[in-house]
């Protein structure tokens, strides 16, 4: 039986790209969790574009083992991302923790996930340990990160410890820091056992797994185990700590992290947020407070380039599902690319990784539709619709009033780049609500729609700051819009793969835009093509592709003209009739151009 009292569970928790994972592979080396053999930077990035872009998807956990003072402690760890796309990540993790190090680099100070990560630990009344890092570092403002951290979080100064994740440097001093200062579990090892499942992956072999923090009581592999959102009973084949890989134990106690294998092929069983006991039905049990479920923030519909592939990309996003249980799909079809799915994602990136790992994992290629948020539709009738596609929008006739996802922003800058910032904001429809100086960065807090978030801003941001400004955001409210849809029609034929919820002023620019791209990717014809953008009957914008030409006098030698204008007639009747019938074959590419203004 393990003493709760050497047991200390904290994650950690910073703006992207601020130096988590290189501290947790620092920790583990410094643990000997893993030998410097078996090291390689990274370490808890599991998947391949986790490791090629230098960004965290997924929570990590690892159980390492520290002494201080002749005590041997268990330090149950919690890596987790710093992207805002996958804030629910973090929440989940901070749900299985008493404390939480909040890592700051010194060389770019407080950025905006920074502040949202430390009000997630700070709601939940985790004790946070502030470990400012790069200090080894020639760029590193020590002094000013230090006393910035002190003003705006609130944090004493013997709370911040200065280390550098790459050296190595007051590690220890860290370790000492999170010993003393988190608090040990605080569950009862006689109390009706409760664990928290606060995320699932898939495993080819042992099926659904679990990874649960057990809050009171214990389990083994050989008593069944209830599931009280659903009262499933289950007797786990597999259960154990992740050292970093899953090393099976005969049990699990009290305060302890780790893994329960469930042999389940459907990862749907397991519900995140979930409460595991020992004791089915028992009323005197009380459910932990659960993790709400994601809300996808973005939708857009995937469909194979080649329909015949269909049968697979199913196959895909249900494998996928397993190990990422945010991701929403239903059916859906197109009489331009067949049969697809609508998917919804937490954000843009969510959506770029998820399509990358169809393509890499499943050898899938795809065309993505334009990506497009949640609008609330009130009809003339007063029924209230949730629209998640163009297709789904009714007629303008029948709506009395659209509503659009706004979001709250807050942006993190050097005062140099504040015009730049500010100018880019107010063409996204931006309204500024506070603006305020911290040391020596601005925070602007902006209400922004979703929709122009979700296409292009955060890169357009880092233009325009020459990559030193930092953004964070969540749902905010819905708001009443002046939208319509934005149709392409093809030869006469709406392709509603293209369409596009958009705001009334922009409908010109935007319509412009698209079909002067489709008018270059669309190969050319026999006949004429012509390519319209339409607001309901309105024509907004055109191209058109002319006709190749094939030279049907070339045969004529001499005689009367009226023989050539017999034949260049006939010609003209061939092209319309062949127009009027003809169907246009839409390549990818044209597609793909559409989606990448």
């Amino acid at each position: 039986m393990l003493s709760q009292s050497h047991i200390r569970n904290f994650s950690i928790i910073a703006h992207i790209d601020h130096g988590k994972t290189t501290l947790t592979d620092r920790l583990m080396l410094a643990t000997d969790t893993i030998t410097p053999r078996e090291f390689h930077a990274r370490l808890l990035d599991s998947n391949p574009i986790e490791q090629e872009r230098g960004i965290t998807i997924k929570l990590a956990p690892v159980t390492l083992n520290y002494t201080l003072d002749a005590n041997n402690y268990t330090l149950n760890l919690i890596d987790t991302p710093g992207h805002v796309d996958f804030n629910y990540e973090v929440e989940r993790s901070l749900a299985a923790c008493e404390g939480a190090v909040l890592l700051v680099d010194a060389t770019q100070g407080i950025q905006a996930q920074t502040l949202s990560n430390f009000y997630k630990a700070q709601h939940l009344g985790l004790k946070i340990i502030v470990a400012l890092n790069k200090i080894d570092l020639p760029a590193a403002d020590i002094d000013g990160t230090t006393l910035d951290i002190v003003e705006s979080l609130g944090i004493p100064l013997e709370d911040i410890i200065q280390v550098s994740a790459k050296s190595g440097q007051n590690v220890d001093q860290l370790f000492q820091a999170i010993i003393t200062k988190i608090p040990p579990p605080a569950g009862q090892y006689q109390a009706p056992t409760r664990a928290l499942i606060f995320n699932s992956v898939f495993h080819p072999h042992k099926g659904a797994i679990a990874f649960v923090r057990v809050v009171d009581g214990s389990f083994s592999t050989s008593e069944p185990l209830v599931f009280m959102s659903n009262h499933s009973l289950l007797t786990p084949p597999e259960i154990g700590i992740f050292t970093p890989s899953m090393k099976p134990l005969d049990r699990l106690e009290t305060g302890q992290v780790g893994y329960l294998a469930s042999g389940l092929k459907d990862i749907s069983g397991i519900k995140i947020g979930d409460t595991i006991t020992t004791t089915p039905l028992d009323p005197k049990i009380l459910t932990l407070p659960g993790y709400k479920e994601p809300q996808p923030m973005v939708y857009l519909d995937l469909f194979p380039m080649d329909g015949q592939e269909f049968a697979l990309l199913t196959d895909a996003i249900q494998k996928l599902s397993l190990s990422d249980s945010s991701l929403e799909y239903t059916l859906t079809t197109s009489a331009a690319l067949g049969k697809g799915y609508r998917v919804g994602f937490l954000g843009a990136l969510h959506a770029e990784i998820v399509i990358e790992r169809l393509n890499r994992e499943f050898n899938l290629d795809l065309i993505p539709t334009a990506p497009t948020v949640v609008y609330h539709v009130t009809k003339t009738n007063g029924q209230e619709v949730v629209i998640k596609s163009p297709i789904e929008l009714p007629d303008p006739s029948e709506i009395r009033e659209i509503k659009e996802p706004m979001a709250s922003v807050t942006i993190y800058t050097p005062p140099e780049y504040l015009g730049n910032i500010m100018q880019l904001s107010t063409d996204h429809r931006g309204e500024l609500i506070n603006q305020t100086y911290i040391g020596s960065r601005v925070k602007l807090d902006y209400i922004i729609p979703l929709a122009e978030l979700i296409i292009n801003f955060f890169d357009r941001l880092k233009s325009a700051s020459s990559g030193y400004a930092s953004l964070e955001y969540e749902l905010f409210d819905y708001q009443p819009v002046d939208a319509v849809k934005l149709s392409i029609l093809i030869n006469h034929e709406v392709v509603e793969a293209l369409s596009q919820i958009v705001v009334r002023p922009k409908a010109h620019n935007i319509g412009k835009s698209m079909v002067s791209k489709l008018g270059e990717a669309i190969p050319r014809q026999l006949f004429v093509i012509p390519i319209q953008a339409a607001i309901g009957g309105e024509i907004v914008a055109r191209a058109t592709i002319k006709a190749y030409r094939k030279d049907v006098t070339a045969k004529l030698y001499g005689g009367d003209i009226s023989r050539r204008k017999k034949l260049l007639e006939k010609q003209k009747k061939g092209k319309a009739k062949r127009a009027q019938f003809a169907k246009v074959d839409i390549p990818q590419e044209a597609f793909l151009a559409v989606l990448k203004q």
